[in-house]
């Protein structure tokens, strides 16, 4: 079956390390299923995979692709939850410390065929595509779960989103707008700006600008660059949510900030089956669908990982199996 696959790992040039070709249909262990992918989204860790990250020599090659919607065995509509938990564990499968993605320990979603656990499986309701379903799983779970799980955003809350443009911003952005959230977003670039507005931002910033006022919550995703400003626009009280550290992991603490202001920062990753089951249904009758800035087939991959390498991305790249 045709896949994109981690080759090798390659962390200086991350696009060398991937290829797009034959790979065998994946085997399927007790309790497992497969699901004929109709669509699969890219994300940032796709290409940390290539970059070698959470991925040993001895597991490569590694499809890659943590995300998909497809058709299962019994020819029913569905979308994949990426997040595979030990059998062994009872509670929330984010929380269980072997937990894995999907590309991570088991071949992921970047191939005409995946197998996963059958728990695993969401029903896709009608009116969404498989594009848009397929965007839901990494970037607009980890979005849900930062705003309304972690910030407790409330219709009239003001929540700051860091570097808008990628996935999980841009979906916290469309997300806290469609539920009232006033939603604030920086930005580097003046075209991700307008469409950071366009989204349903009420207002936009440069990177590091002052604020008209302070936030109660700031969703990052950014890390070393952005950590001081989300810091330092915080309310009283506030809540840093961070789900990610693209420019760095190893800011100053602040700490005398932290414990003075009485900040929250809470770390957040991926979210549970009952979430995504929750996130699909809002935006099957919300209208909220996710900005896709471009579906290609599959045997293009490579040129949607170069844009995600170059940062030239706002919202998803979607790849289709027909």
């Amino acid at each position: 079956m045709l896949a994109a696959y981690a080759a090798t790992a390659n962390d200086a040039d991350p696009l060398a390390a991937l290829e797009v070709g034959e790979r065998p249909e994946p085997e399927v262990p007790a309790g497992w299923t497969t699901v004929t992918v109709k669509a699969a989204s890219l994300n940032h860790h796709d290409v940390w995979s290539l970059r070698g990250v959470g991925l040993r020599a001895e597991q490569l090659p590694m499809i890659l692709g943590c995300d998909a919607a497809g058709v299962d065995q019994d020819g029913n509509e569905v979308v994949v939850h990426g997040v595979i938990g030990d059998p062994a564990w009872s509670g929330e499968e984010t929380l269980d410390p072997r937990r894995s993605l999907l590309s991570e320990r088991h071949p992921g979603t970047f191939a005409e065929q995946v197998a996963v656990p059958r728990a695993n499986l969401i029903p896709k309701p009608a009116e969404l595509s498989f594009a848009d379903a397929a965007c839901l799983p990494t970037a607009w779970l980890t979005a849900y779960r930062m705003l309304f799980v972690r910030a407790d955003a409330k219709p009239g809350s003001t929540v700051l989103v860091q570097g808008a443009g990628g996935g999980v911003s841009t979906a916290a952005i469309a997300l806290g707008a469609a539920a009232g959230v006033r939603v604030w977003a920086t930005s580097r670039s003046e075209e991700k700006r307008a469409r950071a507005l366009e989204l349903g931002a009420d207002r936009v910033f440069e990177i590091g600008a002052r604020l008209p006022e302070r936030v109660d919550a700031v969703l990052e995703t950014v890390g070393e660059a952005t950590w001081a400003h989300s810091l330092r626009s915080l309310k009283p009280g506030g809540a840093l949510v961070v789900s990610g550290a693209t420019s760095g992991e190893a800011p100053s603490a602040e700490l005398m900030r932290v414990f003075f202001l009485q900040l929250r920062v809470l770390g957040s990753t991926m979210g549970s089956r009952e979430e995504l089951a929750r996130l699909v249904q809002l935006c099957a009758t919300s209208g909220v669908r996710p900005v896709i800035q471009e579906t290609m087939p599959l045997a293009d991959a490579a040129r949607g990982f170069r844009a995600m390498v170059d940062g030239d991305v706002f919202g998803k790249i979607v790849f289709t199996m027909d």
